[in-house]
């Protein structure tokens, strides 16, 4: 239950009508509440007089429609920019990076803000009388919807600036990895995890199916781990949040077999049309190594984006040096009780590098900047497991140069990165300095 509440909460996270309905529904209580309020005639005389509308029903009713008119129209206008921008995101960026537009807050109160106040504009047209009606003009209510018309104008300013500072291809890259970092903080921890158990510890498991398909975003698994431990069992999911889930297919192996324990795994995990980096490192990571590729295209041949994208994994690779990646292990009295699979350092370097390195090996430009970010890595980082993936990736980016770089003094300047990186994972960040 647990996990379909975070599939929930992150799904309204993404929506981008949540915001606006919200301010369309407070436009409207407004509406209605200061209308009421313009009834009870307790306003004082000063205040009418001195500091609210004081003009008559006719021309209380043309402000209004004007701003009821203007705003609409605006706001369609608004809408239209933000499927430009989303338009030109795919094309540029990648389809799976539209969601950090229609997440974005900005978008969302800026569309919120012109048909809140185009709805808080009709509620309080509908109160106005003239003479022969019964003559009831809400003075506060339209001295407010003037405010709100300059609110709108504001509104409108800022949404331009802030649309064009969006689909800058460097904000989309620092938004990610924000994003990224994120998901170090939230997905890895100060203190060594707790070791798996053998592969023997599994060997007279049961194999528990699941039914449904879809990816794996939210992993219940403290709750999980109650449950295996209340019932003497252990689990052992077969996949993370990002894996897909194939119909018929197995999730899990149970060590011993009890009754339920499949209706357990499936109130404790959460399932989605699509990957969420809330739960996956990796996902978040894709997103970034997704711009360096598509500008690695001949279509776009933006090298440039790339080795910016390059520069933030580097970041991220830093930002773990002092960190340990989660072992999946969950312990009940010293026993583990669940046990779910883990992105590891050599796996994260992969998806981090592995596609930018395919499709830019005959460009010595970004293998060399991808040279010096690995190298700055080494040289923060000290332990050996990390260290020998580091130069796995060091030993590809070299191979590929030498066999795919036509130009003898790109391959010199590679190879030149390549034994700087060498010394520096051989004598630290002095390394160099010795050769």
């Amino acid at each position: 239950m647990t996990a379909r509440l975070r599939k929930l909460m992150d799904d309204l996270a993404e929506t981008f009508w949540l915001l606006p309905a919200l301010i369309v529904f407070i436009g409207a209580l407004s509406a209605a509440g200061l209308v009421q309020l313009d009834r009870s005639g307790i306003l004082p005389r000063w205040l009418l007089e001195g500091w609210l509308y004081d003009g008559g029903a006719t021309g209380a009713r043309t402000l209004l429609g004007a701003v009821a008119s203007s705003t609409i129209g605006v706001a369609g206008t608004s809408f239209s920019i933000t499927i430009a921008a989303l338009s030109l995101a795919a094309g540029q960026m990648g389809p799976r990076l539209l969601r950090n537009f229609t997440r974005d807050r900005g978008n969302q109160l800026t569309l919120g803000i012109f048909l809140g106040t185009f709805c808080y504009s009709l509620i309080v047209l509908r109160s106005v009388r003239t003479q022969d009606e019964g003559a009831f003009i809400p003075h506060l209510s339209l001295t407010i919807a003037i405010i709100l018309a300059f609110v709108c104008v504001a509104t409108l300013v800022y949404f331009v600036g802030h649309m064009a500072g969006r689909i800058n291809v460097d904000t989309v890259i620092e938004l990610v990895s924000d994003e990224v970092q994120s998901a170090i903080v939230r997905l890895t921890t100060d203190k060594k995890p707790a070791a798996p158990p053998p592969t023997e510890f599994w060997r007279h498991g049961v194999a528990i199916n699941d039914s449904r398909q879809g990816y794996l975003q939210h992993i219940d698994d403290q709750g999980l781990a109650d449950w295996a431990a209340s019932h003497n069992t252990a689990i052992r999911l077969l996949l993370r949040p990002g894996h897909y889930v194939f119909p018929g297919a197995p999730i899990a192996i149970v060590v011993p077999q009890v009754e339920g324990a499949d209706a357990a795994i499936q109130d404790a995990t959460a399932l989605g049309p699509q990957r969420v980096s809330s739960a996956d490192l990796e996902f978040a990571v894709r997103q970034l190594v997704e711009v360096a590729v598509r500008a690695l295209s001949p279509g776009i041949n933006d090298p440039h984006t790339a080795m910016s994208a390059l520069d933030r994994l580097g970041g991220a690779l830093c930002q773990l040096v002092p960190l340990h990646l989660p072992t999946g292990v969950v312990t009940r009295d010293d026993r583990p009780t669940l046990v779910v699979p883990s992105i590891q350092y050599e796996g994260l370097l992969n998806a981090m590098f592995h596609m930018i390195r395919q499709n830019a090996a005959a460009n010595a430009a970004v293998l060399i900047r991808m040279l010096n970010v690995l190298t700055a890595v080494v040289s923060a980082e000290r332990d050996g497991s990390r260290m020998a993936s580091l130069k796995l990736h060091a030993d590809l980016i070299v191979g590929d140069a030498r066999r795919n770089i036509t130009a003898p003094s790109d391959v010199q300047d590679v190879e030149r990165r390549y034994a700087a990186f060498l010394a520096t994972q051989n004598g630290g960040p002095l390394g160099e300095l010795k050769r």
